[in-house]
């Protein structure tokens, strides 16, 4: 049985897409629902043509191409095509190739520190699965101790292996390498970590007292960057390196701390700064009901209240986001640091279309720009006036864009974004833009794309097995 549909500012939209716009997503942004339709109505009718005209491009260069291959192969002689500089000029004569402007400089404003000055890893997750979206978003902050113990990183040699229950020799392994770390991330002015066996904070200043009888400090003592507990007896202490945090916890009734001649109890590293919300290719969202659920989870982490029950070891667990953490600076004043990481949305690129829009036509709206409008309106829970600032302080939301073809395209995309910031009331760039770099056109033009956006480029992303397949495709 099909699904209800709504008729709206020239838009025939599923049921369940409708009202979670209408009952969901809206609501506490200050965005005017006849509004945002009509926009919405206006901007997909009067853009997917050009959707089209963009995708016929595409084919009609392909065709030229293979063409070309074919008139130039000479079977007695496999090395024929080695005139790269008539290929170049057949490439330049259909506009594959596009003439290389001025030098530029990329004028992006607002961006946060992860992406624009802070380096870590960066996850990408399935968007429907809201637990897999909520480990992602908590990774931010991960246990060492853990890390190291439960994979290859410790090798299992000389009786350490990992076993089913504590393997001591094992844990002793960890300790030593965690020590190791601590030496070369945050060295002492004398003395190894591998001897401390108390801490305290003496005029902010955090002292280390050694196994045999003498004291020391930090090497650089603004590496100490805050504490929890009091002055003569800390619960944990913050370092700081290169704008990255190490949190060591200091609990000397813990089945570690109570060994440990310091007390430490684990090593809490900040690790992933950000990830990308996936509604592309590691999912698959045919239909309304599908493009709801991925919708509902990204509206969740930017309200922050997300959750997802599940069973796992005979036991019912709740998953949240984590909130911030708390310290006390050098200094002894309050201070939080973000527990989750900036969260990106990678919207699909303008090639699919989705039957959960319909056109005046009748065709279906190019998905891409659904996915801007409508993750854009949840985002406004984070970015907009009354928004939160929590998943960007600077008020950005972070698109990653796959599969364009070349500078046309990237314009294009950031022409989709222009009309969603005028529909919701944003500034002009508050949108900012991710560029994959996985098809042959856009790597050849690759500065020309970066001209395109070059004011809302944060990234640029390589997805090899894309690139290559469509380098197979488009030349062999």
């Amino acid at each position: 049985m099909s699904e209800e549909r709504i008729e709206i500012s020239g838009l025939n939209v599923a049921k369940s897409l409708y009202d979670f716009v209408n009952d969901q997503a809206l609501p506490g942004t200050g965005v005017d629902k006849d509004a945002f339709w009509e926009a919405f109505g206006k901007a997909a009718n009067a853009m997917a043509p050009r959707n089209h005209e963009l995708l016929q491009k595409r084919d009609d260069l392909q065709a030229q191409i293979n063409t070309w291959h074919k008139e130039n192969k000479d079977k007695e002689n496999k090395d024929k095509f080695s005139d790269m500089d008539a290929y170049t000029a057949f490439l330049k004569e259909i506009g594959y190739l596009v003439p290389e402007g001025p030098a530029f400089s990329v004028e992006t404003q607002n961006v946060d520190a992860e992406i624009a000055e802070i380096a870590g890893p960066q996850l990408v997750v399935p968007v429907m699965n809201a637990r897999y979206s909520l480990n992602a978003a908590n990774a931010r902050w991960g246990s060492l101790y853990d890390a190291l113990y439960g994979t290859d990183a410790i090798s299992e040699q000389d009786g350490a292996e990992k076993g089913k229950s504590y393997n001591k020799t094992r844990g002793d392994k960890v300790i030593a390498w965690a020590r190791r770390f601590l030496d070369q991330s945050a060295p002492l002015a004398m003395g190894s970590w591998a001897d401390a066996q108390g801490f305290s904070v003496d005029n902010g200043l955090l002292g280390i007292s050694l196994t045999d009888g003498s004291s020391t400090r930090l090497a650089d003592a603004a590496q100490f960057a805050g504490y929890k507990g009091t002055e003569a007896g800390l619960d944990n202490i913050l370092l700081v390196k290169n704008g990255l945090h190490i949190d060591i916890v200091i609990n000397r009734q813990h089945p570690i701390g109570e060994t440990d001649t310091a007390g430490i109890a684990d090593l809490v590293i900040e690790s992933a700064l950000t990830s990308i919300m996936d509604n592309e290719d590691s999912i698959a969202a045919v239909d309304a009901e599908d493009k709801v659920v991925a919708y509902g989870n990204w509206l969740g982490l930017m309200k922050g209240d997300l959750e997802d029950t599940f069973e796992k070891g005979g036991k019912t667990l709740t998953r949240r986001l984590n909130p911030a953490r708390e310290y006390l600076t050098p200094s002894g004043e309050e201070m939080s640091l973000k527990a989750q990481v900036v969260m990106l949305n990678r919207n699909v690129g303008h090639l699919m279309t989705n039957p959960a829009i319909l056109l005046e036509d009748g065709s279906e709206i190019p998905e891409g720009l659904m996915d801007c409008f409508v993750t854009a309106l949840c985002s406004m829970h984070d970015i907009g006036p009354k928004g939160r600032k929590v998943n960007s302080k600077h008020g950005s939301m972070y698109i990653v864009k796959p599969k364009m073809h070349g500078p046309e395209e990237v314009a294009f995309a950031g022409e989709i974004f222009s009309a969603v910031e005028d529909a919701l009331g944003l500034n002009r760039n508050q949108l900012k833009m991710g560029i994959m770099d996985e098809e042959r056109r856009t790597t050849v033009n690759l500065k020309e794309c970066i001209r395109a956006a070059k004011e809302r480029v944060v990234f640029i992303n390589t997805g090899f097995l894309d690139r290559t397949g469509d380098e197979m495709f488009t030349s062999m």
